[in-house]
């Protein structure tokens, strides 16, 4: 994996925050990365409630070496606090998902949402302003009709760039429980968003009215054995979508079946091996993201410890299991009592499909070759990513005797954790999230 394996590192931080990592504060904490569909613009999200686009240098796309910079492109407050009286619940500005719809005219739309509201968000630029209005002065007071005696012709001019961010659609009020996800459809009319017990369609035109297409919510709450994880569409068919569960189990569902799709399609799960069963098996066995493949043809599935590639035309067990960090699973009790076993890392495919990229401690990251079937660690930090440093490949070691270049398992920071990532759609240039800090790392140039 020689290709994987040296990325050029840019470092970015959302505006406002304290350059020292180790004196961020919460709202810094970035929880959503995401490219849009040609990769000119990323997007992150925080737990403050903010966005932060960064855009492509256009001068950089033609020298190899600096393909992967980016800079602050538009920055705004998606979401606010806010207070459910009649629950007496706070809802936090917390970014949970970031969907970019593909872009149509020179403005760009993308989706984000808090615990419980969705927002279409509008990001265009403008670089003249018009002047000579006849009812109004240049500092925008009505004059007097009396004393207008002719009439002016308004004229554009030129003034400096403005990135304009504008909420065009506010879907709310249709979750009771917290949205973990939202899916754009290939259709590009409608999307959907998913809390813990049911999965709801809308259209982007109709913001007061969506329709149930999952619910699992039982009669009775005590009986209630497991929560939706995750849901995604389908990137080629419109009627097909997939989510996962705590339990582990990925079902495929078909809006052509019924309008309620509460029985699934195809239902994947992995029989359990008896042998290893503990006390912690229900819940390092719960899926934290779902994805299909840019072919559509392959879901993939991340749990605690592993990364599973699924066939859609096997349903009785993956094609592919992947380790991301094997070496803790000696480690499970004390991961129990920090919370630290209840993270939900992300996953992506490259724009090909043959390489995987996960999250893990200590601000390491995971990368799996499909067709070589090789594997590689690389950590992001600001002490090894100096600009255009080549990233070393990263080793843990379990028990005997240690290496110079490896850590002991021991010594693993589990504050600092790679939940986010993003891969470009076409290029090798990834992002990655560690706390309030963003890498952008490209592949490395010969």
């Amino acid at each position: 994996m020689k290709c994987f394996s040296r990325y050029l590192p840019y470092i970015f931080r959302p505006p406002n925050t304290i350059l020292s990592s180790s004196c961020h504060t919460e709202a810094d904490i970035i929880s959503t990365v995401e490219f849009n569909h040609t990769g000119e613009l990323l997007a992150t999200g925080d737990k403050g409630g903010r966005v932060v686009i960064f855009q492509r240098e256009q001068e950089s796309k033609n020298q190899l070496h600096r393909r992967g910079e980016y800079n602050v492109y538009s920055t705004f407050q998606s979401h606010e606090p806010e207070f459910d009286y009649l629950k007496s619940l706070e809802i936090e500005e917390k970014i949970n998902k970031i969907r970019w719809l593909p872009q149509q005219n020179a403005a760009y739309f993308l989706l984000s949402t808090n615990d419980k509201t969705v927002k279409l968000w509008k990001v265009s630029e403008r670089d003249k302003r018009p002047e000579g209005y006849n009812l109004k002065d240049e500092d925008g007071r009505l004059r007097d009709p009396a004393t207008i005696t002719t009439l002016r012709v308004p004229v554009l001019r030129p003034m400096d760039l403005m990135v304009e961010a504008t909420p065009r659609r506010v879907f709310a009020n249709a979750h009771t429980y917290h949205i973990n996800s939202i899916s754009v459809n290939s259709d590009y009319e409608t999307y959907m968003s998913a809390d813990d017990l049911r999965i709801n369609l809308w259209n982007f035109e109709i913001t007061n009215q969506s329709f149930n297409i999952v619910d699992i919510k039982p009669a009775n709450m005590e009986e209630l054995t497991e929560v939706i994880t995750a849901a995604e569409f389908h990137p080629l068919h419109c009627n097909t979508f997939v989510y996962s569960s705590s339990k582990g189990t990925i079902r495929l569902c078909d809006m052509r079946a019924s309008a309620l799709c509460d029985r699934h399609t195809k239902f994947f799960e992995e029989p359990e091996d008896p042998s290893n069963r503990s006390f912690f098996s229900e819940i390092i066995s719960s899926i934290s993201d779902v994805k299909f493949s840019h072919s559509g043809r392959y879901i993939m599935t991340r749990d605690y410890l592993t990364v599973k590639v699924w066939d859609l035309n096997m349903e009785n067990r993956p094609i592919e299991t992947y380790q991301v960090h094997d070496y803790l699973r000696s480690k499970l009790c004390s991961l129990y009592e920090n919370d630290c076993i209840f993270d939900k890392f992300e996953c992506v495919w490259n724009g090909s499909d043959s390489v995987i990229m996960t999250g893990s401690y200590n601000n390491f990251f995971r990368m799996f070759d499909r067709n070589t079937k090789r594997d590689v660690t690389l950590e992001a930090s600001r002490e090894n990513s100096k600009p255009r440093a080549i990233l070393k490949p990263r080793k843990v070691c379990v028990g005997g005797k240690r290496r110079k270049d490896e850590i002991s398992v021991d010594s693993l920071d589990f504050s600092k954790k790679i939940l986010h990532t993003a891969w470009h759609p076409s290029e090798n240039i990834i992002a990655v999230a560690a706390t309030n800090n963003l890498y952008i790392f490209q592949d490395k140039v010969n």
